[in-house]
């Protein structure tokens, strides 16, 4: 079962790939961010998880772009700032 340190390797790899690329900013999907991860869709997928590590990887500028009303599901996205600063 992925856990924190699959879905943040996940979504720092997306960033760094963004970043070396020279995009100003990075939008990260939590279903497809979890889909990438492995086990979604399924019924004993890790959603709150992928959504509590999206979360915790904002910084500064970043925002939410959308989120359900239960703050947490496959339609979270999240547009990261590049170049990543330090917290």
């Amino acid at each position: 079962m992925p856990g924190i340190d699959a879905f943040r390797t996940a979504l720092q790899k997306q960033l760094a790939k963004a970043e070396r690329n020279g995009e100003s900013h990075c939008e990260v999907q939590a279903g497809a961010l979890h889909r990438e991860v492995g086990i979604y869709p399924r019924s004993n997928h890790r959603m709150p998880i992928c959504c509590d590590v999206m979360r915790q990887e904002m910084r500064g500028e970043d925002r939410i772009i959308t989120e359900p009303p239960k703050q947490n599901g496959a339609s979270v996205v999240i547009r990261y700032t590049l170049p990543r600063t330090k917290p």
